[in-house]
């Protein structure tokens, strides 16, 4: 059977088009909210969609998840990918119908986009280009491409080193976060044609 890929369901959405575009690129994926097929898990992906506070608390919710991922990815070195909302969750916080504590894996804060240019509509909707930062140019998983965004809010890291790529909407916004064996995207690769199906084989191939 070779690899787990264990993909987090916690009730938030989206699930199925992730696990389509994960199975399409040749991973064989466990969708589960058991912990214990988490911890034996080889990979970890994480999705989201919708607001952070419900994402936030979904996941609180299901008992032992953000434990058996936490000691998967920080002890046991698995590979771990957060999509948009996903994404967003490994900020310490999200400022969305109130603050709402995040997972805390890399330091920032996840707050309403306010664009620079009052004609620039919010959400962010649609295809937008992927630039890595220059000291993350070459990284295993994220490239340079062009994407399919969904997002009204967006994560505002603290230290730049944590940022692997950008986009533009009315200002910079980031694309892509990341540290040693984890990182998230905020934009959908399931939805971003052979950009994002490319994005996924590299994740399944990433030894970090």
């Amino acid at each position: 059977m070779g690899e787990v890929t264990a993909l987090v369901d916690y009730g938030a959405g989206n699930l199925h088009s992730v696990e389509n575009a994960l199975r399409k690129v040749g991973a064989n994926v466990s969708l589960t909210s058991d912990p214990d097929v988490i911890r034996a898990a080889d990979r970890i992906v994480l999705p989201g969609v919708g607001s952070f506070r419900a994402c936030a608390e979904g996941l609180r919710a299901v008992p032992g998840v953000i434990e058996a991922m936490h000691e998967r990815v920080f002890v046991g070195g698995a590979p771990f990918l957060g999509i948009c909302v996903g994404m967003q969750l490994l900020a310490a916080r999200g400022l969305e119908h109130g603050e709402t504590a995040g997972l805390g894996w890399i330091d920032g804060t996840v707050r309403l986009i306010e664009p620079t240019d009052p004609s620039v509509k919010v959400p962010h909707m649609g295809w937008n280009d992927v630039a890595p930062m220059p000291h993350a140019r070459g990284h295993e998983v994220v490239n340079a491409g062009e994407a399919y965004f969904l997002h009204s809010f967006h994560f505002k890291a603290r230290y730049h080193e944590d940022v692997l790529a950008m986009t533009d909407h009315g200002g910079g916004l980031v694309a892509a976060v990341g540290r040693d064996n984890y990182l998230g995207v905020q934009f959908h690769p399931e939805k971003s044609q052979g950009f994002g199906l490319a994005l996924l084989e590299r994740f399944l191939e990433w030894r970090p």
